[in-house]
């Protein structure tokens, strides 16, 4: 029984391999398909690698048309020779995405090392004020004056005479082009112009003449008896703008009073406005006088007889 089955599969057997097409154009589809495998790493590296994607060209165009042509011979296995074409596309292609991704590495590499060397480096440079910007931590720049000394008392200036003012910068990152100086009085609310527009070294000086600024304002505002304050802004900023960090504050912290000179007047007819005109005592002075003299000479006379009764005297 045994037998009958064993010679019955031999029979089985031999007949289907003498109908199984043993020929060369059953090897070939699988032939077709090992050329894929440097297609699939390609695709599986270009899609993993997080470099930039290359700007299309004409190179590519070709590259993914032959890419194409290859994959379709490939999938259809007519011949062996569509594989090795096959891997040579997905080896070019290959070689070609990574030469574009490594050129645009570097030309990001080489972008952002540009970008980097042109971050500021803090030093003093005249640019303008919207094309640099600095740690919010630094103090914007400010003044400090020279002349008169920050440690002098309140100066007081005769109007007429040439008032000189001197100062240096300091915290300046950047340089302003110009700046402009003005002295604000309180009383009218006006700002009169000692310089505009003026260039700017490491220490400036301004020779101020009130006397032709008073015979001829330039605004029509004459000055003042009054306390003024001394005005120093950058000339591309308005007064009120704040300062970024690293440029030129609004300085104004310095005081000074001017006074208009008067005639010359004698003695005999200077009237003083707050002297009293008539030098005697008042009632109320009289009588607190009265008090107090009463009272001292009862004292006096108190101890006299105390004394006198004790035998003092």
């Amino acid at each position: 029984m045994r037998s009958s089955v064993l010679v019955s599969t031999l029979v089985s057997l031999s007949a289907f391999s003498a109908a199984w097409p043993w020929g060369d154009s059953s090897w070939q589809d699988v032939k077709g398909v090992q050329g894929i495998e440097p297609l699939l790493y390609r695709r599986q590296d270009s899609s993993a690698s997080p470099s930039p994607t290359p700007a299309p060209s004409s190179t590519a165009s070709a590259s993914s048309a032959f890419d194409s042509s290859s994959d379709s011979d490939s999938s259809t296995g007519s011949n062996s020779g569509s594989s090795s074409s096959g891997s040579q596309s997905g080896s070019q292609s290959g070689s070609q995405s990574g030469s574009s991704s490594s050129s645009g590495a570097s030309k990001s590499g080489s972008s952002s090392g540009s970008s980097g060397s042109s971050r500021p480096t803090g030093l003093k440079s005249s640019v303008s004020s919207a094309s640099q910007s600095f740690d919010p931590r630094l103090p914007a720049g400010g003044v400090q004056m020279v002349t008169p000394a920050p440690t002098a008392q309140t100066t007081y200036y005769k109007i007429g005479d040439h008032v000189t003012f001197a100062w240096n910068y300091t915290s300046l990152s950047v340089t302003p082009h110009q700046v402009d100086v003005l002295a604000t009085c309180t009383a009218n609310n006006h700002f009169y112009t000692l310089s505009a527009n003026m260039s700017v070294n490491p220490t400036d000086t301004i020779v101020w003449d009130t006397n032709a600024y008073q015979q001829h304002p330039p605004d029509g505002t004459s000055l003042l008896t009054e306390t003024y304050t001394l005005v120093i802004h950058d000339a591309a900023q308005d007064v009120s703008a704040t300062a970024a960090a690293g440029y030129l504050g609004t300085y104004e912290q310095f005081t000074f009073g001017m006074y208009s000179p008067q005639a010359y007047t004698p003695l005999d007819q200077y009237s003083c406005a707050t002297c009293k005109v008539n030098a005697a005592l008042t009632t109320t002075e009289r009588q607190t006088l009265a008090v107090l003299l009463a009272t001292g000479a009862i004292t006096v006379l108190s101890f006299s007889w105390f004394a006198s009764g004790f035998g003092l005297f």
